[in-house]
Parts: C-alpha cells; sequence; structure tokens
C-alpha cells in the first residue's frame, strides 16, 4: 500500500511549505535564537486580574512572535513540532490560555486594548498552527496510515523470524541482535507514526477550540483527499461508462475487473479503513467535523469503486457488447458481501450513507445479473436441439460443459444462498421427477440453492433422455443413459454438489445406472445368451450341438461387432459391466463347449463349430468398452475449456 499511495507529490500549500533537508541544516545552526520564558501559571477561565491577562499576553508573545514565519527567518525554515516537542506544548498552552482571556475579555471589557493585542497574536498563532499542520501531514504522508502500519509491522515481524529460521536451518550465524535490529526499526515506524498522528490532535484540538476549524480541516482534506484518490488511481480504479466498457477488448476488461477485484481488497481494508482511524483520531474532539472531514476525503473515490459493478452490469443491454462471466460477477459480489460489515462501519456516517447505498445497489444488480445467467443457462440447456450423439454411446459434450459449469458454481454456495433465496422455484406441473420415477418429497423443502442444483441435474437429464432416442441401437441408448448418469454423479461426487445433493441423491442415481447397465446388458447381449441351452451339460445330438455351436458363433461375433465401438469411459463402471457379462457369459459357454466339443467332431470339421473357445469369450470381452484417444480428447478439451480460470 506504501508504494500504490504514499509516493504521490503532495499539493502545494506555498505559505506553509518548507524544505526538511533546510529544517534539518538550521536546527543544528549556532545562530539558532535562544528565548527564556517567565515562569507560567494556570490560570482559571473567569475572575482573571488585569495582571493575569497581560502575563497571558507577555508570555504568548514571546513564544508565538518567536514563531512567526513572517518575522522570523528562522522560524520561516524551522517547524515547531519537529524542533522541540516540549516548546511545542507550551505554544499549544499559550494559544489555550490566550483564548481563555479573550473569551473573558469580550464579556468584561469588549473595547480593551489588550482584547485587540490578543487577536493579533492568536492570528499569528493560528497562522504557525496552520503551517505544522500541513507539514507534518505532508513530511509523514508514509506514516499516517495506522491500519497498514500495523498490518505491516504483523507480517514484517513473521518475515523476520521466518528468515532467520531458514538462515539457521542452512547453518547461518543468524543472531539474537538481528532480530532485536528489525523489531527496533518496525517499532520506530509505529513511534513515529503515534507522534505524528498525536501532534496533528493536539493541533486540531487547538484550532477548533480557538474557532479556526475551517482553516484547519481544509488542509486536512487537501492532502489526505489527494492520497485516497492516488491510492484508487493506482489501484486501477477509474471512472468508465457502460458504453465504454462495451467497446473494451476481452482483454483489457479483464485487466480492469481483476484489478477491481484487488482494489475492492486493499482499499477496504487498508486506504479507507485507515483514513477512517486517522480521521477519527486526529478530530476526536469533534464528531460532526470527523463525519464531514471523512465524507469529503472518501466519498467520491468509496463511490466510484462501488459503482464498478452496476456500470458492468448496464454492459449487458448494450448491442454487441462482451458477455458476462457469472463467476466474475459472484467473485464481485463476494467481494462486496464478505466485507459489508467493514464497510457499514467503515462509511458508518449519515453523510456517507451514499457510499453504502452505492454498494448496496451493486450487490442488488450483481444478483439480478446472476439471476438472469442462471435463468439463461437452465434454457440453454432446455433448448438444445442438437440431434447429433457420441459414437459408441460416450459422454454427451452438454453434459460435459452444464456438470462443469455447475460443479463450479457450487464453489459460491453460500452467495448462491443469498441470491437464490428470493428466487422463485420451477412450477410443480414443469417438474419432470416423475419421468425417472423420482417423485417430489412431501417433507420440508430443501435450501432453495439445493433445490435449484438438483432442478438443473434433472433438465440436463431430462435431455439426455430425449437425446438417447436418435440411436438406432436401442442397447446403445442405454450405455448412453449409463454413461452420461454416471459422469454426473462423479462431477457431483467431486465437487460442492455432494453436500448440496446429498447422499440419498447420490444413492438414488446410483441404481439409476445400475438399471441403465442392466437394460443395455440384456439387450446387447440376450441373443449371445439365448443361444445357449438352459442345461449346457444335457445329452444332445451331435445335429443340435453343431446348430448351438453355429448360433453361437453368428450371435457372439454380432454382439462383439457392434459393440467394439462402444465406450464406458468411467473405469469402474467399464469393469462392472465387463464382470457382469462374462459371469452370465463364460461359465455358461465354458460348460457347453467343455461337454460337446468332441460331440460336434474331431479336426476341421469340429473346429469349424467349436470355433471359440471359453478363453477367446474372456479376451474378447476385456478388450471393449475402452475410449478411443479421440474420444478422450475430446472430452478433455471440452471440459477444459468451460473450465473457468481465476
Amino acid at each position: 500500500m506504501r508504494s500504490l499511495c504514499l509516493h504521490s507529490k503532495t499539493p502545494s500549500l506555498a505559505a506553509y511549505s518548507s524544505s526538511p533537508s533546510r529544517l534539518s541544516a538550521y536546527s543544528s545552526s549556532p545562530s539558532r535564537p535562544s528565548v527564556s520564558f517567565p515562569t507560567r501559571r494556570r490560570f482559571p477561565v473567569k475572575n482573571f486580574t488585569d495582571a493575569m491577562i497581560q502575563e497571558i499576553i507577555d508570555n504568548a508573545a514571546v513564544l508565538v512572535m518567536k514563531w512567526n514565519p513572517d518575522t522570523s527567518t528562522y522560524a520561516k525554515v524551522t517547524s515547531l513540532f519537529y524542533e522541540s516537542k516540549n516548546e511545542a506544548r507550551q505554544f499549544i498552552r499559550c494559544v489555550t490560555d490566550l483564548q481563555s482571556a479573550m473569551h473573558y475579555l469580550v464579556q468584561e471589557d469588549p473595547t480593551s486594548e489588550k482584547l485587540v493585542q490578543a487577536q493579533s497574536l492568536m492570528q499569528v498563532a493560528m497562522k504557525r498552527l496552520q503551517k505544522e499542520f500541513y507539514q507534518i501531514l505532508s513530511m509523514n504522508r508514509e506514516h499516517l496510515d495506522p491500519e497498514s502500519v500495523s498490518t505491516r509491522s504483523r507480517s514484517s515481524i513473521a518475515s523476520t523470524r521466518s528468515s532467520i529460521s531458514d538462515d539457521e536451518e542452512d547453518g547461518g550465524a543468524t543472531t539474537d541482535d538481528d532480530v532485536k535490529f528489525a523489531t527496533d526499526a518496525i517499532l520506530e515506524v509505529e513511534q513515529v507514526s503515534a507522534i505524528a498522528m498525536n501532534d496533528l490532535k493536539l493541533i486540531a484540538e487547538c484550532m477548533i477550540t480557538s474557532g479556526y476549524s475551517k482553516e484547519c480541516v481544509h488542509i486536512y482534506k487537501i492532502i489526505r483527499k489527494s492520497i485516497i484518490d492516488e491510492g484508487m488511481y493506482k489501484l486501477g480504479v477509474e471512472r468508465f461508462s457502460s458504453s465504454q466498457i462495451g467497446k473494451m477488448d476481452r482483454e483489457v476488461l479483464d485487466l480492469r475487473n481483476k484489478s477491481w477485484l484487488k482494489a475492492v481488497k486493499i482499499s477496504i481494508s487498508t486506504l479507507f479503513n485507515g483514513e477512517r482511524i486517522l480521521c477519527d483520531h486526529v478530530f476526536s474532539s469533534s464528531a460532526s467535523i470527523r463525519g464531514s472531514c471523512f465524507t469529503d476525503i472518501s466519498r467520491e473515490a468509496a463511490t466510484l469503486l462501488f459503482g464498478f459493478p452496476q456500470v458492468l452490469v448496464a454492459v449487458k443491454s448494450k448491442k454487441n457488447s462482451p458477455s458476462l462471466d457469472i463467476f466474475l460477477l459472484l467473485d464481485m459480489y463476494t467481494a462486496i458481501s464478505e466485507n459489508w460489515p467493514e464497510i457499514e462501519s467503515i462509511f458508518g456516517f449519515e453523510s456517507t450513507a451514499a457510499v453504502r447505498s452505492q454498494a448496496l445497489n451493486s450487490l442488488i444488480k450483481l444478483s439480478e445479473s446472476v439471476l438472469s445467467l442462471l435463468s439463461g443457462f437452465e434454457s440453454m440447456v432446455q433448448k438444445d436441439s442438437s440431434k447429433s450423439v457420441p459414437t459408441g454411446g460416450g459422454i454427451h459434450d452438454l453434459t460435459l460443459h452444464t456438470m462443469n459449469y455447475l460443479s463450479l458454481l457450487t464453489d459460491y454456495s453460500n452467495v448462491l444462498a443469498d441470491i437464490i433465496t428470493d428466487w422463485p422455484p420451477p412450477a410443480k406441473s414443469s417438474h419432470p421427477e416423475s419421468y425417472f420415477d423420482s417423485p417430489v418429497s412431501d417433507e420440508a423443502p430443501a435450501p432453495a440453492i439445493s433445490a435449484r442444483m438438483a432442478w438443473l441435474v434433472l433438465v440436463l437429464l431430462c435431455k439426455l433422455n430425449d437425446k438417447a432416442k436418435h440411436y438406432k441401437d436401442v442397447a446403445l441408448s442405454c450405455l448412453f443413459l449409463a454413461n452420461n448418469l454416471q459422469h454426473v454423479i462423479s462431477k457431483v461426487r467431486t465437487s460442492n454438489l455432494q453436500y448440496l445433493l446429498g447422499e440419498d441423491w447420490i444413492s438414488k442415481h446410483e441404481a439409476k445406472v445400475r438399471q441403465f447397465a442392466a437394460n443395455y446388458e440384456k439387450l446387447a447381449w440376450e441373443k449371445v445368451l439365448s443361444s445357449l441351452p438352459e442345461n449346457p451339460t444335457a445329452q444332445i445330438s451331435p445335429e443340435e450341438a453343431r446348430l448351438i455351436f453355429r448360433n453361437f458363433n453368428f450371435a457372439f461375433d454380432e454382439a462383439y461387432r457392434k459393440q467394439r465401438t462402444s465406450v464406458v469411459p468411467d473405469p469402474k463402471l467399464r469393469d462392472e459391466i465387463k464382470v457382469s457379462v462374462g459371469q452370465k457369459l463364460f461359465a455358461v459357454y465354458r460348460e457347453f463347449y467343455e461337454a460337446h466339443r468332441m460331440t460336434v467332431g474331431g479336426g476341421r470339421s469340429g473346429a469349424l463349430y467349436a470355433r471359440i473357445a471359453p478363453e477367446d469369450v474372456g479376451n474378447h470381452l476385456s478388450d471393449l468398452f475402452f475410449p478411443t484417444d479421440s474420444s478422450s480428447s475430446s472430452s478433455s478439451s471440452s471440459s477444459s475449456s468451460h473450465r473457468r480460470s481465476h
């Protein structure tokens, strides 16, 4: 934060500016004037005597005129608070006493020459304090952000300890003196910050009670607003219209969006928070000044910061504008919502209500946009009219895209729960659960986000069921449904969807996968199984044995030829199908083969009929269902193309 907003040039205030190098040089000059002061007494506000008033004026005159920049070269180039803290406090006490005496004279003798003299001294003193106030603010820019100083201190100590540990592991000779040196340096920075803040507070209270609050606040606003504005600019926060954003290239807009997300975090935790802490401390004596001052310093920058999402969302209404990324909108919503307590605290003044309102409006617009994009996504799945289906009953691109999209969405479960809460649920009349033998439960309704995610998955499953009808082979359509539902379940289990949908949902749909797989086995291998007798070891004639072998050979060859192009991408499901088919087919055929291989005759004649050995059945089955390289790369690229980049 130091490099972002604490190295810009301080706004010029020519009447009060001075050179630090000249201050340093003058402080050691032998020509520095020496002034002795009479012993002071504290005076009550009332019941002043003439002698008391004269003593107050005399004391003030000595010290105030010493530091009058218009009559003293020494005072013009030297800082009172930098040169002597003790003398600076004496100066403040003289001004306070002078103010008390003036109040008394106004009531008791408004035409007194002493009042005129006191007023003249007060004007000179206020001019001095204005100069001091400006110098402290401008010369201590890097020390006047208490929040970031504190953060830097913690991280510096941790970093120092970490580096020491590394040195010790590497055999370095780091000592306790190194730790002490680093810690002392950190504490020195914090001490400078505390001294500067207390000096500013002392001056501000004196000027406010003396009736010079306007001049004090004006100087504060000039310098501190420049820091906020410079920080916002270096964080990449600028004013853009929706038309300007609509004309940006995607790469440029992405950079702007990323800059904004970083800017929110830094500005809330450091820039605005630090400024609020400083403002509250310096103007602790006046709540109205605190509110007015902080508002004028921060309102413009904060409103610009929190207004960016609202401008971005407005782009969607522009023709040919870049499409909005729902994950970016969710990141933006998260950035504001997670920091909402801090926003309410930092901008808690009534005068900063516009900032809170702007942040809230952006949340509302982001929420509306997210819901619109979700509705659009649901509509896209429902209206997908593509008749093309994957070769071999593989995983459809729609399944890959939808489940990748939903699994990424669930990374924002907490945010989505807030956004979806008031989103009307789908009408029961359009609910297709009965289509999958999954009636809607009469129990207490699930949370809105769980119900909505379950609905979106269901919309996908219904669409997949429609697409399965495009296969001419019914067995292949069953394998297609098994593969795609298995992929859905895998994505649910490996994402936050498992917590939203629950184990009951997963178990229910795993049962459906098994049902689809069983239907596939029955339809794809039924002819092969039915070609074998119920009792494979029963006595039959050679002609009957030859007929059974011939029918088995034909059915097995045809089934194997058809299933060679079938794929089962999920390894577990692939093994389950192979084992299931093998158990039903291999044992029966082996018994028949061993019982009747010699019945059909020996030599070439016997080999012609009993040409498929039981081992050949197992070998053929083991070669089935593996995805081709092209189908694997297609699935991978499809998944990668929809993966959100952070």
